[in-house]
């Protein structure tokens, strides 16, 4: 269960980051109440999870997947430009959560 609510945790993060994006500052009411939500449910999410996977681990794997779903949801919703050294930086951190987890015993595995 806890890769579910990490799962869970990351996509309410990305969720209540494009509401920030959206709130315009927390000008607009509807947006404000997502980021508030999206966060709230994060964090919540997020500490069921730290009853099993060790911290380090649960926020590598959160800024890591986050990261790749909230550059996706950049680029698809508000146009933000690919290029070369934006997918370089973001392979690498991938490739570190996978070092992290499967070789590391800083995983707590």
């Amino acid at each position: 269960m806890h890769w579910l609510f990490l799962g869970l945790a990351i996509i309410s993060e990305v969720f209540g980051s494009t509401m920030l994006k959206l709130s315009h500052g927390f000008s607009k009411p509807l947006p404000s109440t997502g980021v508030v939500l999206g966060f709230g449910l994060a964090f919540y999410f997020l500490s069921l999870t730290l009853k099993t996977v060790p911290l380090g681990t649960a926020y590598a794997i959160w800024a890591g997947v986050g990261l790749v779903l909230t550059a996706g949801v950049s680029v698809v919703f508000f146009g933000q430009k690919v290029d070369l050294p934006g997918i370089a930086a973001i392979t690498l951190i991938l490739a570190g959560v996978v070092v992290l987890n499967l070789f590391s015993k800083m995983g707590g595995h």
